[in-house]
């Protein structure tokens, strides 16, 4: 029985470019959509930018646009990369909306109504430098949890907790460097512990992993605190009606998004929104997220759904992270991989069938090792799937005018190829995309099997032969069609030119159960080609001698030469108040830095683009050194060198402690 659902994915931030690990999310959400829609399902697949928040409006500040500006390109950029690399949204569009606006102020008007708003006055991180309250993510420290360095100030990268940015440890505002201070301020809140029982229920109900089920009774057991969903001015995002400059948090309106899109979409299909939004509503909807977001997507979510009227998710699948060579994604180590320097160097389809190769259903994080990547692209994608294709079709072109044979010499090796179908397709919808990919591989060895046995290319040479050529090559042409039926949801840009070459579409995956006999094909074109290793492997930025910071440590086993006090009194080191910061236009790593000196003002550039966001840098105090001889480069004069220490997790600025003033000289 067909069934109606609508899916989503997370909603990518709209303040940088889409990168392999976007594309991981949505590649896994595009195959399970695809491969729904092959069983004869009714799925809509809708999903959004997330454009709200303090870290837009900075970023928007620092390039001199407007936020509105900022999402829109952001916006046009998304989805160019989506869609080169086959990701077959039906609508994919903006929180920044008025169907957005409208739900989020419905949502909270029910909420408030039903007695889950409150308003209390709360002790905020206030940065003194910038003059403004700081967003969560805006403050950086240890958690306070588990210790973990380097954390954000709503949750735990390491532990998954949660608490707010002045519970961190040795708090730090990413706008100025400086510590920020207490004030008071009043906030709406969520009343998320009155859903604790339906949440209970509803986290056991099979519609989340039993991983992240048992993960969520931590958050039980260590109880529901109210969710403050309000923010202040400055904030880029919709102002809440009842409370004059107070913001609603982009946490908020964020998930609202999903329904936003869909809204969006029924106005231009005419679909009804209640008959999938509505409580009891025989539709179902599921999405697809990251580890890290669990929380937001399991708790806050279902609970604000079900205070304000709406159908709570049928599933929420969580998936773990991509990493590159084994490393965490990162920019200071090269492994940042986007979406345009893939798509400059490999074809998008070859990534879709290395992720579906790996993923399963849980939340391990899944590695992108590039000598990995090659081999598997090679050896099966084209050594195995398409090889078939390319082996036969000659043979039934060049004597028989493109024209497949009457009938199958081997129908019951076709039909074990086509009862395989029933579970691959049910490996799919499990999300054992792995399994799937070993099923359809281990089919593909089969029919190169059948081939070699057969060995069409030495009957072809007596044409007494030839219609044993045309029947055994007419064999190999619908194991393949059966195998890129299987692989359609992986490979949809392949399929479609297979089946273009073969004169038959398929709609439903149960379609190849009837062969291709007697029928005219069309000239084949390779379908896949080898991999360069080379262009796999640069797809990793090769790491480059630091121009104009620090040195990086020598290696352990070497010891640095000795200077005297002499030699090191010749550097002049003194305190920098950086005064502006911006992109340096056809640089990949440096960021020119307007400093003041205290006598004077100078301009640096320095190689720290991958590390640091220009914003975060204003207003900031660093160590520079000052009788550094003037470089020209090709972008200006650099006055002086910014001083950085590096390791393996990354490139970090040295800062003097809080109360330095710009000119100090350091000693």
């Amino acid at each position: 029985m067909a069934r109606r659902i609508l899916v989503t994915s997370a909603l990518p931030y709209a303040n940088g470019p889409t990168h392999l690990g976007h594309m991981t999310e949505t590649i896994q959400c595009d195959i399970w959509v695809r491969a729904m829609r092959l069983m004869g399902h009714e799925v809509v697949y809708v999903c959004a930018d997330d454009t709200h928040g303090t870290p837009i409006m900075l970023k928007a500040q620092a390039e001199g646009v407007t936020p509105e500006q900022l999402i829109e390109r952001v916006g046009a950029e998304r989805r160019a990369d989506f869609a080169a690399f086959g990701i077959g949204f039906d609508n994919y569009y903006t929180t920044h909306s008025e169907e957005n606006r409208r739900l989020t102020v419905r949502m909270y008007q029910a909420l408030a109504k039903a007695g889950h708003i409150t308003r209390r006055s709360v002790r905020q991180a206030y940065d003194e430098k910038a003059g403004m309250f700081l967003p969560d993510r805006y403050v950086k420290g240890s958690c306070p949890i588990c210790g973990a360095p380097d954390q954000y100030g709503d949750s735990c990268e390491n532990c998954s907790g949660t608490y707010t940015p002045l519970e961190l440890v040795e708090p730090v505002s990413v706008v100025t460097g400086t510590r920020p201070v207490a004030r008071e301020s009043e906030h709406v809140f969520f009343r998320l512990g009155d859903f604790e029982p339906m949440l209970r229920q509803w986290t056991r109900s099979g519609a989340l992993q039993p991983e992240v089920a048992n993960k969520l009774d931590e958050w039980f057991d260590a109880g529901l605190r109210d969710w403050d969903v309000s923010r202040d001015a400055p904030y880029f995002g919709f102002e809440i009606p009842d409370a004059p400059g107070k913001y609603f948090y982009v946490w908020l309106d964020a998930p609202v998004g999903y329904m936003a899109s869909f809204a969006n979409l029924c106005a231009r299909r005419g679909l009804s929104f209640d008959d999938w939004w509505a409580p009891g509503s025989p539709a179902e909807l599921h999405h697809f997220i990251g580890k890290d977001i669990l929380y937001f997507h399991s708790l806050f979510w279902p609970a604000t759904l079900e205070g304000a009227g709406f159908r709570k998710p049928t599933a929420v699948h969580a998936h773990g992270f991509l990493t590159v060579n084994g490393e965490k994604m990162s920019k200071s180590r090269g492994t940042f991989v986007t979406a345009q320097r893939y798509l400059e160097r490999l074809a998008p389809e070859y990534f879709r069938y290395f992720l579906a190769a790996k993923l399963g259903p849980g939340l391990v994080d899944v590695d992108l090792n590039l000598e990995e990547f090659a081999t598997r692209i090679n050896a099966e994608l084209v050594g195995k799937l398409v090889n078939i294709a390319s082996r036969c079709a000659s043979f039934i072109h060049r004597g028989h005018g493109g024209r497949l044979a009457a009938a199958l010499p081997d129908p019951a090796l076709y039909r074990e190829f086509t009862d395989a179908g029933t579970g691959i397709m049910e490996a799919w919808e499990a999300l054992e995309y792995a399994a799937a990919v070993r099923e359809t591989m281990a089919l593909a060895d089969r029919a190169n099997l059948y081939i070699d046995r057969q060995k069409p290319w030495l009957a072809a040479k007596d044409p007494a032969r030839a219609g044993e050529v045309q029947a055994v090559c007419t064999q190999g042409i619908n194991l393949f069609r059966v195998l890129m039926a299987y692989l359609k949801p992986v490979l949809p840009g392949i399929a479609e030119q297979a089946e273009a070459y073969l004169g038959a579409p398929v709609k439903h995956w149960r379609d190849v159960e009837t062969p291709l006999v007697g029928s005219l094909i069309n000239e084949y074109r390779p379908l896949a080609t080898r991999v360069d290793a080379a262009a796999v492997q640069d797809l990793v930025e090769k790491t480059m001698p630091p121009t104009d910071t620090a040195a990086p440590a020598p290696p352990a086993a070497t010891q640095p030469a000795q200077i005297t006090p002499d030699d090191f009194a010749k550097v002049e080191l003194r305190i920098a108040r950086v005064e502006a910061a911006e992109l340096v236009e056809g640089a990949d790593r440096l960021l020119k830095l307007g400093v003041d000196l205290g006598s004077e003002r100078r301009t640096i550039f320095a190689g720290i683009r991958g590390a640091y966001e220009p914003a975060a840098l204003v207003g900031r105090h660093i160590v520079v050194v000052a009788n550094l001889k003037p470089k020209k480069m090709r972008f200006g004069t650099s006055e002086g060198m910014a001083l950085a220490a590096s390791d393996d997790t990354g490139l970090f600025l040295l800062s003097p402690d809080s109360g330095a003033r710009a000119g100090m000289k350091v000693s």
